[in-house]
């Protein structure tokens, strides 16, 4: 039986085979220090309940059934005046009063998916003004020059804001494990810094919940939870969905590892990054402790700034190395210019082939030949590996830290070649550009043995998912130094730009060599870049189907190179740039529209070069395009994007003018600030996928920080205020 037939754990009775599946957004319970009630809308009648609601307004009679109107104070009128908002995000906090005798609370503000009003109360405490540290943390922020500088002041702010007694930034690997990348803590503390944690502490169900609840507070590790009565809502007929209330309880399994760790209290804030959890900033107190609204809000307010600056750091990283890859680009251009050949610039200069990617080695077979560069294995040894990836799914990259164990048959390598990083240069088997890492025998400084065995008693409270963090060091052999993101995708850019240059190469000899016409005929047609090969008077010799795709279908035959003017937007330029190359064998390169059937401009980048056999004699012109439509829609959403944070607003619509206002505008000024520094490094990239991705997750990330923002704001303005 498969994992997907058998029946989701209810919250509290799982266990370490099947938490990953705990369903632990359907609580049924609260931390005692709030209350929570579910309004039923439109008439606002009370349909569910913590069942310590009661007694924690001082409330004796029934609350079931009971209007809000009846739990006294001006609660029924605040919230009425927000039931027109959508409520589905981000809660909203309103300063109120309530209960017998009417006492002030906070009360938060959310709808979950399945209908209904949830409210959660806390005793209100005196106003906070968090203009000050917020203002100093920001721009500290943005002015981070690097991911190490960025974290470490991340938990200097945290530690600074919230009092906790241990802060740390918790950064999640392409597996899943967690690494302790920064730490601030009380001088008395074991150092967490470095430790490892395995993928299982934070199953994929509360990933999950992190990236829709930002900022998570337990209070008291040993709080007794208050169930919620009736336990189905009446609304929905099921569980109540508690993913956005901050009092929700917390799995009993999270709660027996936090106890194994001897942790009192916890917030933790998301950090989320191209729409994705990039990690986390972990507060760790040893004795229970509380953070009112406006502290939360402003963790979650800084939690977004930092994610929205890792984007920037992470994109520009990323720039840096697609720079280097056009720079190679150029230099096998100019090679097949000069010398006919371009494999040689490929290895001219073995740094800029290896550091993009971060190699120590690099390997190229193509055409039965093999060019290498830094520390590689024999030649018998390499051909023997591009064996071993022509039996794999054929994909633009293909990485592997411990190409040892997935083939024993390279265990030998270990010493140059653990890593492997290879990307295919043609449509023909065994032809590669191949990048090696050596093993990295390293100590891996866990939190505990991952391994350890379970201990399971006859209750849940038993349950011990791991009863020591001691450090435990796991000797790992075998294994490079992982391949990450970035480094794929400088390999992807620049497999890519060698695929285009084997294409053009191979287009020439074509020429040169009428006996392989057959051959590189099929290469050229199947390839995915359009092309056109004319002879020496521009006469068409043979075109790809890429190119067929990319003008409209209804067109006629194409007999010479001139007959391709009319599919561009500017004809006149166009004939104009053929002409020339033709007659004065000038070479066409640049940024032109294909019209298609509909007449909708397609942009193209056009390489158009004469082919000489020596100095005095051509044999005849390759026309290559290149669709960068995509390429273009990333610009210009980046360009949009900038407008758009340009032309935001730099205020707020609050109910009062004054000081606390214009605090609270400097501090959006300093949002915006930082996620126009974002846009403008993330649009230098040249990856379009990332870019849209990482664009999108700035605009959320300021679009979020704005209105936690926008929330501060206006619970500030009417915190005390009890004349309505």
């Amino acid at each position: 039986m498969t994992s997907r037939h058998l029946p989701l754990p209810a919250f509290g009775q799982a266990d370490l085979s099947n938490c990953e599946r705990e369903q632990i957004h359907l609580a049924g319970s609260i931390q005692p220090h709030g209350a929570l009630l579910v309004l039923r809308e439109p008439d606002i009648v009370i349909v569910q309940m913590s069942a310590n609601a009661g007694a924690f307004l001082n409330i004796e009679k029934e609350l079931l059934g009971a209007s809000i109107d009846s739990l006294g104070g001006n609660i029924g009128q605040r919230i009425r005046a927000h039931l027109s908002e959508p409520l589905r995000t981000i809660p909203i906090a309103v300063r109120c009063t309530a209960g017998q005798p009417a006492r002030e609370f906070d009360v938060l503000l959310h709808r979950p998916v399945d209908g209904g009003l949830v409210i959660e109360l806390e005793h209100a405490g005196p106003p906070v003004d968090l203009s000050e540290p917020i203002g100093r943390a920001l721009p500290t922020i943005v002015n981070s020059p690097s991911l190490r500088a960025l974290c470490e002041e991340t938990a200097s702010i945290f530690k600074s804001l919230t009092g906790y007694d241990r802060v740390m930034v918790y950064r999640f690997d392409e597996e899943g494990h967690g690494e302790v990348f920064s730490e601030r803590r009380e001088p008395e503390l074991e150092p967490y810094l470095g430790n490892r944690y395995p993928a299982s502490d934070i199953p994929q169900i509360a990933r999950k919940l992190y990236e829709r609840n930002r900022v998570r507070v337990l209070v008291d590790v040993a709080y007794k939870s208050v169930p919620i009565v009736p336990r189905h809502c009446q609304i929905t007929g099921r569980d109540l969905d508690m993913s956005l209330c901050w009092l929700r309880s917390m799995s009993p399994i999270h709660i027996q590892y936090l106890k194994n760790m001897g942790v009192g209290a916890t917030l933790v804030a998301s950090l989320v990054v191209g729409g994705k959890l990039w990690g986390l900033v972990a507060c760790h107190h040893y004795e229970p402790r509380s953070l009112p609204f406006e502290m939360r809000a402003a963790c979650e307010l800084l939690a977004e700034a930092v994610a929205t600056r890792i984007a920037a750091l992470e994109s520009f990283a990323q720039a840096q190395a697609e720079l280097s890859v056009r720079r190679l680009e150029q230099r096998m251009i100019e090679a097949i210019s000069r010398d006919g050949d371009w494999r040689q610039a490929l290895f001219d200069n073995s740094q800029s082939l290896l550091q993009p990617v971060g190699a120590s080695g690099a390997a190229l077979l193509f055409e039965g030949q093999v060019l290498a560069t830094g520390e590689v294995p024999g030649t018998y040894q390499l051909r023997e590996i591009a064996n071993w990836l022509d039996e794999m799914p054929r994909s633009g990259v293909f990485a592997t830290a411990s190409i040892g164990i997935d083939e024993p048959a390279f265990s030998s390598l270990t010493s140059v070649a653990t890593g492997v990083l290879a990307t295919p240069v043609s449509d023909t088997k065994g032809e590669y550009l191949i990048w090696f890492r050596p093993e990295r025998i390293r100590m891996i400084t866990w939190g505990g043995d991952p391994l350890e065995p379970v201990l399971i008693g006859n209750d849940p409270s038993d349950l011990s998912p791991r009863r020591s963090f001691a450090q435990w060091h796991q000797l790992v052999e075998g294994k490079s130094e992982p391949w990450t993101p970035a480094d794929l995708s400088a390999a992807r850019l620049i497999g890519e730009t060698v695929a285009d240059v084997v294409l053009q190469f191979r287009s020439v000899r074509m020429l040169i060599a009428q006996d392989q016409l057959a051959q590189v005929t099929r290469q050229v047609q199947i390839s995915e870049q359009p092309v056109i090969i004319c002879d020496d008077r521009g006469r068409i010799l043979l075109n790809s189907e890429a190119l067929e795709k990319l003008l409209p279908a209804s067109h006629k035959h194409l007999e010479w190179m001139s007959d391709v003017a009319v599919f561009f937007a500017d004809q006149a330029e166009a004939r104009r740039r053929l002409r020339e190359l033709v007659q004065f064998r000038r070479t066409w390169r640049g940024e032109a529209h294909i019209l298609s059937e509909t007449g909708e401009r397609r942009s193209v980048l056009v390489r158009a070069d004469p082919v000489f056999s020596s100095p005095d004699r051509i044999l005849g012109f390759v026309l290559l395009f290149t669709d960068i439509a995509d390429r273009k829609a990333a610009e210009e959403a980046g360009r949009r994007f900038q407008e758009e944070i340009l032309d935001r607003p730099r205020t707020l619509g609050t109910e009062t003018g004054g000081k606390p206002d214009l605090e609270y505008q400097r501090l959006l000024s300093s949002v915006i600030e930082n996620a126009q520094l974002a846009a403008l490094e993330i649009s230098d990239g040249v990856d379009n996928a990332r870019m849209l991705q990482m664009l999108e997750s700035v605009r959320a990330s300021v679009n979020r920080a704005s209105e936690v923002l926008d929330h501060l704001i206006r619970h500030a303005a009417r915190s005390g205020r009890k004349d309505d």
